[in-house]
C-alpha cells in the first residue's frame, strides 16, 4: 500500500496503521518505509559502484602523478651532463625549463590520446552507472582530459624547475 503525505511520512505511519486496522483486522502491516527508502534502497548497488569508480579514478590520478614525476625527475637526473652545457653555452633557465616541459608533455599528450581512445572504446561498458549524461558526452571527455593536462603539467614543472637550478660548472665536472 502507498499513501501520500504532507510533511513527514514517519509522522503519519501510525494514523495509517490505524485506519488500515479499522477496515480490517486481518491485514497484516510490517515493514513500513518511504518512498525515499525505498529509492535508496534501490540504488545502492549504483551509488556504490559510482563510489569504488570515483575512488579508483582519484587513486588512479594520483599513480598518474607519480609516474610522470617520476619518469621527469629520472630523465632530467640522467640528463644533468647535457642541461649543464646547454646552460654553459648560453641557454637560459627558461630554455631549459621550455625544453623539459615540452618533453614532459610530449609523454602527457601520447597518454591522453591512447587514454582517450581506450576510453571512448569502453564507455559503453559504464553506461548503466552513468546518470544524466550519455557514455560519450564530449563535454566530461573534455573536462577529464583538460584535468589530466593540467595534473601532467604541474608533475612535469617540478622536475622542470629543479633542471633549471642546474649549476653548469658542477654539471660539467660530473663526468
Amino acid at each position: 500500500m502507498v499513501v501520500r503525505t504532507e510533511g513527514e511520512p514517519k509522522a503519519v505511519a501510525g494514523a495509517v496503521e490505524s485506519a488500515v486496522l479499522e477496515v480490517n483486522r486481518e491485514i497484516p502491516i510490517y515493514y513500513v518505509q518511504t518512498m525515499e527508502e525505498i529509492l535508496r534502497r534501490a540504488a545502492w548497488d549504483k551509488r556504490f559502484f559510482v563510489g569504488i569508480f570515483g575512488f579508483m579514478a582519484g587513486l588512479a590520478l594520483f599513480l598518474v602523478i607519480l609516474g610522470i614525476y617520476g619518469v621527469m625527475a629520472y630523465s632530467v637526473s640522467m640528463r644533468m651532463q647535457e642541461l649543464g652545457v646547454r646552460m654553459a653555452l648560453g641557454a637560459t633557465r627558461l630554455d631549459v625549463l621550455r625544453l623539459v616541459l615540452k618533453q614532459g608533455m610530449r609523454l602527457v599528450g601520447l597518454g591522453l590520446g591512447v587514454g582517450l581512445l581506450t576510453s571512448l572504446g569502453l564507455a559503453r561498458l559504464l553506461r548503466d552507472y552513468l546518470f544524466g549524461i550519455s557514455p560519450r558526452d564530449p563535454l566530461t571527455f573534455l573536462v577529464a582530459m583538460l584535468l589530466l593536462a593540467v595534473v601532467g603539467m604541474v608533475a612535469c614543472l617540478i622536475p622542470a624547475r629543479r633542471a633549471t637550478r642546474i649549476d653548469p660548472m658542477v654539471a660539467l665536472r660530473s663526468e
